[in-house]
């Protein structure tokens, strides 16, 4: 059975100036002249066999049936819209957005996403950041970075980085007058927190440090605010290598001690399969990769037993 539709001009036209109530704003919007849109109007009036619009002391207004009929061609034009914009994303053309937590974009990509706009000039790159995986059934998401046990359901999940914990201060602290020179020299410091993560507790236990009060100290639920602080001076930090490298070659902070943790959890790169078939999405793929496989390993520290989490689900969904 053949659909009736009017012309798609037609209800643009009618959206827009629906929108202003302003045929001349609904010009000025659409690129076309005061005209044509009363064209079109007085076309989809027609078309309709009722009004849409009328006069009153000069302004212009919905009518009853242009009221009720408003909200459907809105919906279906937002539609046509979001069906068009995930086509030309298909295609490999147009924007790549990728979702990330907050932290891992502040203190890891943000610095090199430079060099991938650099190689794929064509592509306009937007950042979403959460701390919650997205639901890529219903955002307009390419690629996801998420840290976690890689086990979405759905989702292909490639590996990208480990983590190892280790400590790290201000360089102001190491001269103050309680210099950290051993593990045990943390009973004198403030001892910072993060929710997510290994806990100090686990740290110290694997450190060998006794009698070490691992619940005192601030807590965060964002590792970049966690390391801000801690670069600050106020306190010492329990940092993923990851999250910290940059700060560290930088010298904004130090690390403390021979003892890391390798954590339990991972950065992956996920998507729906079939996702990574879109040359946008292998393209960022492979450049992420890259950018991994560069990072400075800490080869001088030690391996203890892996630790356990703070939590015993995925911090980062």
């Amino acid at each position: 059975m053949a659909r009736r539709l009017p012309p798609l001009n037609a209800l643009r036209a009618f959206e827009s100036a629906a929108r202003h109530l302003s045929f001349t704003k609904a010009a000025e919007e659409l690129h076309v002249t005061q005209a044509a849109v009363s064209h079109q109007i007085k076309g989809l009036e027609e078309w309709l066999g009722m009004p849409l619009f009328r006069r009153m002391n000069r302004a212009l207004i919905l009518t009853e049936t242009g009221q009720s009929y408003l909200p459907p061609v809105r919906d279906a034009l937002d539609t046509l819209s979001h069906a068009t914009e995930r086509l030309f994303r298909m295609d490999g053309s147009g924007a790549l957005t990728i979702s990330t937590m907050p932290s891992f974009a502040a203190k890891w990509l943000v610095m090199r996403l430079g060099r991938f706009q650099a190689r794929h000039p064509e592509l306009e790159v937007r950042l979403h950041t959460t701390p919650q995986l997205v639901d890529f059934s219903q955002q307009d998401v390419d690629i996801g970075i998420r840290f976690g046990a890689g086990n979405w359901p759905g989702l292909r999940c490639d590996r990208l980085m480990t983590e190892d914990i280790y400590p790290v201060c201000s360089p102001s602290l190491l001269t103050g007058p309680r210099p950290l020179r051993c593990p045990e020299d943390l009973r004198h410091h403030t001892l910072l927190h993060d929710d997510y993560f290994i806990t100090w507790g686990t740290w110290g236990e694997a450190a060998g440090i006794a009698g070490l009060d691992h619940a005192r100290g601030p807590r965060f639920d964002d590792s970049a605010l966690l390391l801000q602080v801690a670069a600050e001076g106020g306190g010492v930090a329990l940092a993923r290598g990851v999250l910290v490298a940059d700060d560290v070659a930088a010298g904004r902070l130090v690390r403390l001690f021979d003892v890391h943790l390798p954590g339990n959890y991972a950065y992956y790169v996920a998507a729906p399969p079939h996702y990574f078939s879109r040359p946008k999405v292998k393209a960022f793929r492979d450049w992420l990769f890259e950018e991994a496989a560069t990072d400075p390993t800490d080869a001088h520290s030690r391996t203890l037993p892996a630790a356990e989490s703070a939590t015993t689900s995925s911090p980062d969904a």
